[in-house]
C-alpha cells in the first residue's frame, strides 16, 4: 500500500474517533423493530393516504433508544451549511430556469395543454403517466401537487468524510474505473468534472449512502397484469450492512475480513410471502472487484438447506418479473473491462420535476380505480442524465437512460432500452428524507415492464441499527432463522 493512502486513512480514523467514541453508543443486545404485521397494521396497501412513516411503529423517535436516536441526529443548520460547502451548490439555486411560470401548486392531467411548461418539466416517462388510471400499467397520477424545491444534505459523518477525502479518490486514466484502494469514505466525487465525469457521477451511486452503514428494512410488494389484476405479493424484511466506507462504528472497513475479500456490502432478505416462499432467505454480498462476481446463498425452505446460486445468471429476472438482478436498487450494474462492458456519458445536465414522499402519504388506489397514484409531493430537481451503453451484444439491456440528483446524488429513474431500442423496463425510487439525521432513504418503488406490460409497486421503511454486525448476515443467520 502506497504510504498516501496509508495517511488518508489513518487521518480518517483520527477524525472518526473525535466523530464518534468506540463502543460507547450501540449495546451488543438487539433492540426491537418494526415487523411484517406492524406494516400492515399500520397502512393499507389500496386507498390509504395515512402518513405511516409517522405513527407510533415507525417513528423513529420512538422506536429508537433515546441515546441512539440523540447520536444518529445532527444540527440541520450545519448539516445544509456543510454539505453546501462540500457539493458547491443548493438545489434551490439551481432551479427555476426552464419554465418559470410552472409555479408551485396543484396541477390536473387537464391542465397539460394550458400548461405546456409542465412537458418541459417532466420526463417522457413521467408526462406519459399523467393521467387517470388504467391499463395497462399502474401508477399513472391525475394530478401533481408541487412545492417549492429543498436543499438535501446528509448527516455530518457522511459531509465530513466526503469533504475530506475530496480528490483522493482516483480514476485509471484510461479507462474512467475507480481505483478502489484510494477510496476510504464519503461520496468520492462530490464536484464531478473533467474527461471522466460521468463516471464520477456513477461512481457516487456506486459509493451511496442510503439511510445508514447498518439497517433494517420492510418492503411490502404488490405485482400487476396488464389488466390490471394482481398477481403476486412478495413481503420481505432485510438487514443490510456496509462492509466498506463506513462512517458509522466500526469505521471504514467492517473487519478484517471485509478488507481481505474487498467486501462492499452484504444483506439477507427473508421472505413472507409469497407463500411458497415463506421461510426463504437470500444473502448476497458484492464486491469491490468489478470483475467478481457476487455472492448469491439462499435457504430453501422446502429442502431446508442453504444453497450457493449461480451468480452468473444476474440478468435473471427476479420477483414478478419486471427487474434483473443487476436492476437492484436501480441500477447496480459494476463498472467493467470484462463484465459486461459499458461506456458511459453525460447527455444532459437540466431539472426536472420528480416526486418524494417523505411522511408515507402517498398511495395507490384500488385495482377498481384504476391503480392511481396520488399523495406524491413533486419538485424541481437539478439532475445529471447519463446514457450508459452496453458494449456486451447478448446482455439484455442495449441501454439505460439514468437520471441522477446533482446534490444528492441519488438515482430517481432507470429506464432501460433492449437490444432493439425499445423501452424494456423502468425503475423508479421515490425517495424519503429524516430531517434531523440528514438521511435519505427508499419510500415507494415503481417498476415497469412495458412489453410484457407487467407492473409492480413497494412500499418500503428502513431504520438505522447500529448494534448489528455479521450475525445478520453470517450462514449461521439462515439456517437459524429460515423457516
Amino acid at each position: 500500500m502506497k504510504i498516501e493512502n496509508i495517511c488518508v486513512i489513518c487521518c480518517w480514523f483520527w477524525v472518526s474517533s473525535i466523530l464518534m467514541a468506540p463502543n460507547t453508543l450501540w449495546a451488543a443486545e438487539e433492540y426491537g423493530v418494526p415487523t411484517v404485521k406492524d406494516l400492515a397494521d399500520s397502512k393499507k396497501f389500496y386507498d390509504d393516504p395515512n402518513p405511516w412513516y409517522l405513527s407510533d411503529k415507525f417513528d423513529y423517535k420512538k422506536i429508537l433508544p433515546a441515546r441512539v436516536y440523540s447520536a444518529l441526529s445532527h444540527d440541520v443548520g450545519a448539516m445544509e451549511k456543510l454539505w453546501n460547502e462540500t457539493v458547491g451548490f443548493k438545489a434551490p439555486d439551481e432551479v427555476r430556469k426552464i419554465a418559470p411560470e410552472i409555479k408551485p401548486g396543484t396541477y390536473s392531467y387537464k391542465d397539460k395543454e394550458q400548461y405546456p411548461g409542465l412537458k418541459a418539466l417532466m420526463t417522457d416517462y413521467h408526462y406519459n403517466r399523467f393521467k387517470p388510471g388504467a391499463p395497462p400499467l399502474a401508477g399513472n397520477f391525475p394530478e401533481i401537487k408541487i412545492v417549492p424545491t429543498k436543499q438535501y444534505y446528509y448527516s455530518l459523518p457522511i459531509a465530513e468524510a466526503t469533504k475530506k477525502f475530496a480528490g483522493k479518490t482516483k480514476l485509471n486514466h484510461e479507462t474512467g474505473f475507480i481505483r478502489d484502494e484510494t477510496y476510504v469514505a464519503g461520496y468520492p466525487f462530490p464536484r464531478p468534472e473533467g474527461k471522466w465525469k460521468a463516471y464520477q457521477v456513477y461512481y457516487n451511486w456506486i459509493k451511496r449512502y442510503l439511510g445508514w452503514d447498518s439497517k433494517y428494512l420492510l418492503s411490502d410488494s404488490r405485482g400487476f397484469t396488464r389488466s390490471l389484476r394482481e398477481d403476486n405479493v412478495i413481503i420481505s424484511d432485510n438487514w443490510a450492512l456496509r462492509l466498506n466506507g463506513r462512517v458509522m462504528e466500526p469505521f471504514g472497513w467492517l473487519d478484517k475480513r471485509a478488507q481481505g475479500q474487498g467486501e462492499a456490502i452484504s444483506y439477507s432478505m427473508k421472505f413472507y410471502a409469497p407463500r411458497d416462499l415463506f421461510g426463504n432467505i437470500l444473502n448476497r454480498t458484492d464486491y469491490l472487484n468489478a470483475d467478481k462476481y457476487e455472492q448469491l446463498m439462499t435457504y430453501v425452505n422446502v429442502l431446508r438447506r442453504v444453497r450457493l446460486m449461480s451468480s452468473t445468471d444476474v440478468q435473471d429476472a427476479v420477483g414478478g418479473g419486471d427487474a434483473i438482478y443487476l436492476d437492484f436498487d436501480g441500477c447496480t450494474q459494476k463498472l467493467s473491462m470484462t463484465v459486461f462492458p459499458t461506456n458511459l456519458e453525460i447527455i444532459d445536465e437540466t431539472e426536472l420535476l420528480f416526486p418524494t414522499n417523505h411522511t408515507g402519504s402517498a398511495y395507490l388506489t384500488s385495482m377498481s380505480k384504476g391503480l392511481e397514484y396520488h399523495n406524491l409531493v413533486w419538485e424541481r430537481r437539478p439532475v445529471y442524465i447519463v446514457k450508459m451503453t452496453i458494449l456486451d451484444k447478448h446482455f439484455v439491456y442495449g441501454h439505460r437512460i439514468l437520471y441522477f440528483d446533482r446534490e444528492t446524488f441519488n438515482l430517481y429513474l432507470a429506464e432501460n432500452y433492449d437490444q432493439k431500442g425499445r423501452l424494456y423496463r423502468t425503475t423508479e425510487l421515490i425517495f424519503t428524507f429524516v430531517h434531523d439525521m440528514g438521511a435519505v432513504t427508499y419510500g415507494d418503488t415503481l417498476l415497469q415492464d412495458h412489453i410484457d406490460l407487467h407492473s409492480s409497486l413497494a412500499h418500503n421503511y428502513t431504520m438505522p441499527t447500529p448494534w448489528i454486525h455479521r450475525d445478520k448476515i453470517s450462514l449461521e443467520y439462515l439456517f437459524t432463522t429460515g423457516k
